[in-house]
């Protein structure tokens, strides 16, 4: 069949423009939202760091950086890899093979890593081998290179320690405390100059011999960089490189690769990008094919009357097709371009929202291209097509005696494949409720999602039915008001698609809104909740580079402290079960230096099995919820990677319910060593004693001021689930306002006949609210059951516990629905009725 516009949809859209107005403002925010979710997507894809450390390295040899998992698919064998939380390190030995492959004018080994000078918090450096300085550029002002037990230090870190040339200075690194002579001071290179400086952090060079142990990495290094002759070609001199590193388990980078071995945040950024345009956005082009599918319909199907006159005066039903096709060609495509304009600027702020919270490195550009764009014109006039053809089917194919007897009264019982479906989604959206109740984790949570899904679906699908019984059951209150209530609920009665259509969108945006916002709220709750009662030590003491490795025990030494034991806050990869696969999981760890009857003084983690007391070597303590998911119980052994990627099997020794709250997995601090960048404390907790001679160790605050700062840090959590809530409750609420217009002002005809009848102006208005009220109510009560329907299973799994709503910020959401609904049923009746007498 052929769409060119004909003369019918070109008649439509100049003579009647109004009634294509709510299905262009649906199209183009449709568009808004798939293209910024599309280029947030191809910004994940195409994200990369230019090369800043390893500028002048033409090839950069680097472990893997991601843990891999092979799972098996119903196209075969497919790999996932999972970036590590701490860097996976070469063999140092491999510098001298990559320095001989040709085309190479050296190899040298990078070293990155803290050091502590000074007594106080306040002596953080960087340190590095000197061989570094043949790429980055630094070079000695005074002095010379260091040999073992010798350092250079830039000219921030000399003025911090306050020492010169043949002066010696006291450093603590992973091998321990020891003094070193200054052999030198050196201006950092452009390499090295992020590092000098750098919020008041200098730069430490010492002997490349020697720098491995200091590191607290004997043998390993971060990076192998090769610089390259003269003339040579990069990329033969990276497939040389890769030759003879071959089967050493190095990569070998060149370009912007080489920068994401420097800024591990890319990784994390790539995953957020993909998460927000990826997951987040296949769920927000759903909703909005969903509403803007919806808004098309209603069009269609407000235009039965004239469709049932065409009929009757002659057009075939081919033509009416025609029509309605060609009526989206003339509407889709310009809304679609009018709504990526928008689209695209959301996406720039909400990628310099990511940035400014540190979840995107500064380094990362978006990227927009045409692919995202077209894409959203696309999913428009597809959805526009689709929709127009599935409303205007009926109307095109009776008899046109038949439409306009349909046109006049509308039809009571829905079409019955339409009412299976609804019962289908029904039942399957129960199905899956049953599965969430009975999970845990994220089987917990990807259950949940197809919970809300399904009965939105079903919404949409049955909403006559639904809206019918809604006006009864309101309509019971509305009878005992006066006139204009009891016609609000006889016009509800009798309306009943009409309803539908009006409550379909606020249910879309109270169950969205509500289910993202009621998530993190239910989270948090708990994890506050565990953390205030999970600390029980009388001080916290923190600094910003670490403790000194001695923290635990010159603490232990003032008076009247019963107990001092120093954390050190990690991750480790745990693999888990979820929809029938295996992925690895981010798991919070503590690394712990004391015994666990230490422990047990300063932190209580509700321990349900075992006992802390076995902590050590090779034995660790897990959380209730990460022992269900791994499906692993008191004595078994826990496959994780650690930090760098290293794979460990540690048995499980103790099982505790403070997993959310506090870290998920408890081990032995020497369990850490040599698979993190930093061996120093990120905290000390103190039972006992007073705050003041814990000073000199760094930040001191009571439990609740440390629980107070961790919840602080969870905060791009909750704005990444309240920006999702934003867009998608807004995008609905929108919808919601756009579909309450667009009902008003096609009862013009019935509202003028109402004052002709005798009703006052103030009576139609009234009626018109008392309907409006109906709708919101409806559509909060629906959104908000399938909000609970969704979330209970999901934090039962999640957290052990139910919703937490907060009363004021579901009253805020009710009030909201209502409000716009009121707003968007007067104001244009207002404008409707304004100047008209009977």
């Amino acid at each position: 069949m052929s769409v060119k516009p004909n003369g019918l949809a070109r008649a439509a859209v100049r003579f009647k423009p109004a009634s294509f107005a709510g299905t262009f403002v649906a199209l183009m925010m449709s568009a808004l939202v798939v293209a910024a979710c599309g280029v947030l997507l191809e910004t994940s894809i195409r994200a990369s760091v230019p090369a800043e450390r390893y500028a002048n390295a033409a090839v950069v040899a680097a472990a893997d950086q991601s843990a891999r998992v092979v799972a098996d698919t119903v196209d075969g064998p497919e790999e996932t890899a999972y970036p590590l939380p701490d860097t996976a390190r070469v063999d140092a030995g491999l510098a001298a093979k990559a320095a001989g492959v040709p085309g190479a004018a050296g190899a040298v080994p990078d070293f990155t890593f803290p050091v502590h000078g000074g007594d106080g918090p306040s002596g953080a450096f960087t340190g590095h081998g000197w061989g570094s300085h043949a790429f980055t550029g630094t070079a000695l002002t005074q002095g010379a290179a260091p040999h073992a037990g010798e350092v250079v230090l830039g000219a921030d870190a000399a003025r911090t320690a306050r020492v010169g040339v043949g002066d010696t200075v006291a450093l603590e690194t992973a091998d321990g405390p020891a003094d070193f002579r200054v052999s030198g001071l050196a201006q950092a290179g452009a390499g090295d100059i992020a590092d000098e400086g750098a919020d008041g952090v200098g730069t430490a060079w010492f002997a490349d011999a020697e720098a491995p142990v200091l590191a607290g990495h004997p043998g390993k290094a971060d990076t192998i960089a090769v610089m390259a002759k003269e003339g040579a070609d990069p990329d033969a001199l990276a497939a040389a490189v890769e030759k003879a590193l071959a089967g050493s388990g190095a990569r070998t980078l060149t370009g912007d690769d080489r920068g994401e071995v420097e800024d591990h945040g890319l990784a994390y950024g790539k995953e957020t990008l993909f998460a927000v345009g990826g997951s987040f956005g296949g769920i927000a082009t759903l909703v909005a094919v969903f509403t803007a599918a919806g808004t098309v319909a209603l069009s269609v199907g407000q235009r039965t009357r004239e469709f049932a006159l065409l009929r009757a005066v002659g057009a075939t039903p081919r033509q009416i097709r025609r029509a309605v096709a060609a009526e989206a060609l003339l509407v889709a495509p310009l809304a679609g371009l009018l709504g990526c304009l928008p689209g695209i600027g959301l996406a720039h702020w909400w990628f310099g929202q990511m940035q400014d919270r540190g979840a995107v490195p500064e380094a990362v550009e978006l990227h927009v291209s045409g692919f995202p764009l077209l894409a959203a014109v696309g999913v428009g006039l597809l959805t526009a097509l689709g929709a127009g053809w599935a409303a205007g089917r009926r109307p095109a194919k009776i008899k046109p005696g038949q439409a306009l007897a349909e046109a006049a009264v509308e039809r009571l019982r829905p079409g019955a494949v339409r009412t299976v479906l609804g019962v289908a989604a029904v039942g399957g959206g129960s199905a899956l409720a049953g599965v969430a109740a009975s999970a845990a984790g994220s089987d917990a949570a990807n259950a949940s999602l197809g919970v809300v899904m399904l009965f939105m679906l079903a919404v949409a699908l049955l909403g006559p039915i639904l809206a019918r019984l809604c006006a009864g059951l309101f309509g019971l209150l509305l009878r005992g008001g006066d006139a204009s209530a009891s016609l609000a609920a006889a016009n509800s009665r009798t309306n009943a698609r009409r309803l539908a259509s009006a409550i379909t969108p606020i249910v879309l945006a109270m169950a969205f809104a509500s289910t993202l916002v009621f998530m993190h709220t239910s989270e948090s709750h708990v994890a506050s909740e565990q953390l205030r009662d999970g600390i029980t030590a009388d001080h916290v003491v923190t600094a910003p580079a670490g403790l000194p490795a001695d923290a635990a025990d010159r603490a232990a030494r003032a008076p009247g402290v019963d107990a001092a034991v120093s954390l050190l806050d990690t991750q480790v990869l745990v693999p888990v079960r979820g929809g029938g696969e295996t992925s690895l999981q981010g798991t919070a760890t503590q690394g712990v230096s004391g015994s666990g009857a230490q422990l047990a003084k300063v932190q209580d983690l509700d321990v349900r099995e075992g006992g802390l007391d076995r902590v050590g070597p090779g034995r660790i303590a897990i959380d209730k919820t990460l022992a269900t998911a791994t499906d692993v119980g008191l004595g078994d052994k826990l496959p994780l990677y650690l930090p760098d990627g290293t794979k460990a099997d540690p048995e499980v020794v103790a099982v505790y319910g403070r997993g959310l709250g506090l870290p998920a997995v408890t081990m032995d601090r020497a369990a850490l060593d040599g698979h993190v960048t930093s061996s120093f404390a990120d905290t000390l907790l103190v039972s006992g004693g007073e705050a003041g001679p814990l000073r000199a160790l760094g930040e001191v605050t009571d439990a609740s001021g440390y629980a107070l700062a961790q919840n602080v840090d969870r905060e791009f959590g909750a704005w990444a689930n309240y920006m999702m809530a934003a867009v998608l409750g807004g995008f609905a609420a929108v919808a919601a306002v756009n579909t309450l217009v667009m009902t008003v002002l096609d009862r013009r005809r019935e509202l003028h006949t109402l004052r002709l009848v005798g009703s006052t102006r103030r009576q139609v208005l009234r009626m018109l609210g008392w309907e409006s009220l109906l709708v919101s109510a409806a559509g909060v009560a629906l959104g908000t059951a399938i909000a609970m329907i969704t979330l209970t299973p999901m934090m039962r799994g999640l957290t052990g516990e139910f919703p937490h709503v907060p009363p004021l910020l579901y009253a805020a959401f009710a009030a909201t629905a209502a409000v716009l609904g009121l707003a968007s049923v007067t104001l244009p009746a207002h404008r409707t009725l304004r100047g008209r007498r009977p």
